[in-house]
C-alpha cells in the first residue's frame, strides 16, 4: 500500500467500527462521513471501493444480523425492531425479505412456514440434490452420499417441511442438462443473500455457456473493480450449483482455481459446455450452407 491506501483504509476501518458501535442509532451517511472527515460524496465513493457495498447496505447487514440474533434468542418482533434501532416492523420485514428471501416471523420459526421438495437426479457430472419451494430453485447441490446432503439442505432450512417429490420447478432445471440449452425453459430462483451476494451471482448468470470470466472481471461488471476478494467469498456462497455458473469463473492466470463441488467436477463442466456449444455452431453453419 502506498501512503494514500493506508490513510483510505484507515477510514474506512474507522468508519466500519463507527456503524458497529451505533448502528441501534441508525446513522446516516452524514454521521458516518462526519466521523471520518470526508464529505458525504467522498466517503460513499471510497466505502464502496474498499467495502464493495454501500455504508447504508454495511448498517442493514449489521442490523439484521443482530436483528437475527434477538429473534434466536426468542426475542418478539417488537423486541428486535427496538432493539435494532429501526424505525418500525416494516422495516424489519423489508431488510428481511431482500436479505434472507423470508420475513422476520418466517426466520423466527426457522423456516417451519417454507415448503420444500427436494429429489436427487443424475446428470453428467455426478448425482445432484435438488429442492424448491414454490417459489423457485432454492438448492442444487452435487453429493456423494445422500444422507449428507440432505443434513446440509435441512441445516440452512431447519423447520421446513420437506418432501421427496419432483415438481415441474425441478423438471425445469434440470432439463438444462438433458435438453438444447439454447431451448430450455425460463427457470426460477428463490434465492436468499446479501445485496453484494445476490449481485454477484446475477453477474455470474450473463456469463455465456462455453465461455469463461475472472473475479476481477466480475468485480467491474459490479463497479466494484477493488472488490475481488469478495467476489470470491460471494461465488464460494453460491446455493445453486450450475444453474449460477460459478464453475465459469477462472483465475486471470488462466488456471480454473477451485471449486465448491471439486476442481475436477469443475474442469469436466468447462469442457463439457465448450464441446456443447461448438457443435452447436458447427450444426448453425452447416444449416445456413444448405
Amino acid at each position: 500500500m502506498n501512503i494514500q491506501e493506508d490513510i483510505n483504509y484507515s477510514r474506512i476501518a474507522e468508519a466500519l467500527q463507527y456503524i458497529m458501535a451505533n448502528f441501534q442509532k441508525q446513522p446516516g451517511l452524514y454521521d458516518i462521513a462526519e466521523e471520518v472527515h470526508l464529505s458525504p460524496y467522498h466517503f460513499q465513493r471510497l466505502f464502496n471501493d474498499w467495502a464493495g457495498i454501500s455504508p447504508k447496505k454495511f448498517l442493514q447487514y449489521i442490523s439484521i444480523t443482530h436483528a437475527k440474533k434477538l429473534l434466536q434468542e426468542n426475542a418478539s418482533l417488537v423486541a428486535a425492531v427496538h432493539e435494532t434501532g429501526l424505525s418500525g416492523s416494516s422495516r424489519l420485514h423489508d431488510l428481511f425479505v431482500s436479505i434472507e428471501g423470508m420475513s422476520p416471523a418466517e426466520y423466527k420459526s426457522g423456516a417451519q412456514q417454507l415448503n420444500i421438495n427436494y429429489s436427487f437426479a443424475e446428470t453428467p457430472f455426478g448425482k445432484l440434490l435438488i429442492a424448491t419451494t414454490p417459489k423457485g430453485v432454492c438448492w442444487m447441490a452435487f453429493c456423494v452420499h445422500e444422507t449428507t446432503a440432505i443434513e446440509d439442505l435441512r441445516a440452512t432450512f431447519p423447520n421446513a417441511s420437506y418432501a421427496l417429490r419432483i415438481d415441474a420447478l425441478q423438471e425445469a432445471a434440470l432439463s438444462i442438462f438433458r435438453q438444447d440449452w439454447t431451448q430450455i425453459p425460463q427457470i426460477k430462483l428463490h434465492l436468499k443473500g446479501t445485496a453484494f451476494q445476490l449481485k454477484v451471482w446475477e453477474a455470474l448468470l450473463k456469463i455465456p455457456m462455453g465461455q469463461l470470466s475472472s473475479y476481477g472481471s466480475i468485480a467491474q461488471q459490479i463497479a466494484h473493480p477493488k472488490a475481488s476478494r469478495a467476489v470470491g467469498t460471494a461465488i464460494g456462497s453460491n446455493p445453486i450449483a450450475y444453474l449460477i455458473p460459478c464453475h465459469r469463473v477462472i483465475q486471470a492466470s488462466g488456471n480454473f482455481g477451485g471449486y465448491m463441488w471439486g476442481s475436477v467436477r469443475k474442469t469436466a463442466m468447462i469442457g463439457w459446455e465448450y464441446a456443447k456449444t461448438q457443435t452447436a455452431a458447427l450444426n448453425q453453419d452447416n444449416n445456413g450452407s444448405l
